[in-house]
């Protein structure tokens, strides 16, 4: 079997600092099987002993990161640029133990790196050809109510059933998901949110009960648009909504379209249910700049003067491909839209990208004005006369604001 993850060949490390009683198990294990391939190595081992020293030797011969994320569970992580490596002390006396500890059968399979050996005592591999998620017993989804959650979203990564059994123990025990800390939450939801194969599954959450307490004010009818939006991306393919916000924020532009669709639509309310789940402020300007954005967009059903045009773009700024594709979901044509995405898809549009003959300090320097929200309110009366035509040099943009400092109430927002 050729198993690329479970291959020591593909591996930053030699096996040879793997101890002989170690297993790798989890998602590496079930995806080699599956024939799934990353280019980031994910690997968990299990280790009867001796884990955090393993880990710490690893970390010093390669010089890679080396994290204790558990000191009184004995878990350490190894951080290379290409690879994630967990390892964990046994839990229980056997590794079998170990394995009907955890939350899902097909989560439950051990390999043994030097034998070539499976363990699989829960029939993990049964439910992987018949692509189900089956809990291995109630009480671990209760000792740890997340896995309610990522049921949903390993069934969604892998386009499994959720087994009927466990699918009734999880609404049976979603009450409980309110007592996992909000981080936790926010994490799982990401990779329902930023995949277009997630939404069948936040769907399917909603459903059964896991995301009241985050969502309270959720309808049905907001869910229906998550489908929607999936399909607008497809047509709307050249905006980057596969894009994390940045570096650090890993939501995409997909995912915060479809986050609007799920917090209350009153801006105040859906601030507070982003901030009960540890949302960024980045992120949180994102939702609702685009829950503020989107009826005017819709109104105008694509008939926008230039100065229109211009002041869409200057306050939907980066997050406008959300804002387009939860607009196309709502039913605007591609072609009211299409307008307004290649424009901003033209990083040199003068109406979307607008490069300015003056700044705010030239501005202060040639008027002899302070600091002040005025500077701001000449400066986007100074585009939008520039990209109507109407003035072309610096000269011009400094007389224009002369004239406009001169004549009261003639600056409007």
């Amino acid at each position: 079997m050729s198993l690329s993850a479970l291959s020591p060949e593909t591996w930053c490390f030699d096996l040879a600092w793997i101890p002989q009683n170690a297993y790798l198990v989890g998602g590496a294990v079930r995806d080699a099987i599956l024939k799934r391939e990353s280019e980031y190595l994910d690997l968990d081992f299990v280790l009867p002993d001796v884990a955090v020293q393993v880990a710490r030797k690893i970390a010093s011969h390669y010089k890679a990161g080396f994290v204790l994320l558990d000191s009184d569970r004995q878990i350490a992580r190894v951080v290379f640029k290409q690879a994630t490596v967990d390892f964990a002390q046994q839990q229980g006396e056997r590794l079998i133990d170990d394995l009907h500890r955890r939350d899902f059968t097909i989560n439950a399979i051990a390999y043994s790196p030097h034998t070539q050996e499976f363990i699989d005592p829960l029939k993990g591999c049964n439910d992987l050809q018949q692509r189900i998620i089956r809990m291995v017993s109630p009480a671990n989804l209760q000792d740890d109510p997340l896995r309610l959650l990522r049921a949903y979203r390993q069934a969604a990564q892998l386009g499994f059933e959720i087994e009927a059994e466990t699918q009734a123990a999880i609404v049976n025990f979603a009450p409980l998901l309110s007592n996992i800390a909000a981080e936790r939450v926010r994490v799982e939801l990401g990779y329902l949110l930023n995949s277009s194969m997630g939404s069948r599954g936040l769907i399917s959450a909603w459903q059964d009960g896991l995301l009241k307490t985050w969502f309270a004010n959720t309808e049905r009818s907001h869910l229906s648009k998550l489908a929607l939006i999936d399909a607008s991306a497809i047509t709307l393919k050249q905006l980057p909504l596969s894009q994390p916000l940045s570096d650090t924020i890993k939501t995409t532009w997909l995912g915060i379209a479809k986050l609007a669709c799920l917090v209350t639509h009153s801006i105040e309310l859906a601030e507070i249910e982003l901030q009960q789940l540890t949302y960024s402020r980045a992120e949180i300007r994102a939702v609702t700049t685009v829950l503020k954005l989107l009826p005017q967009l819709q109104a105008t059903a694509g008939d926008l003067s230039l100065k229109e045009q211009y002041l869409l773009f200057r306050q939907a700024g980066v997050v406008f491909p959300a804002l387009a594709v939860l607009a196309a979901a709502n039913g605007m044509s591609k072609a009211d839209l299409t307008p307004l995405t290649d424009r901003y898809l033209n990083p040199t549009d003068p109406v979307a990208h607008p490069q300015l003959l003056v700044n705010g300090k030239d501005l202060m320097q040639a008027l002899q004005i302070a600091p002040s929200p005025l500077v701001g309110e000449l400066l986007n009366k100074i585009a939008i006369a520039q990209i109507e035509g109407k003035i072309s040099t610096p000269i011009q943009a400094i007389d224009l604001a002369a004239t406009l400092l001169k004549s009261a109430g003639t600056i409007d927002r």
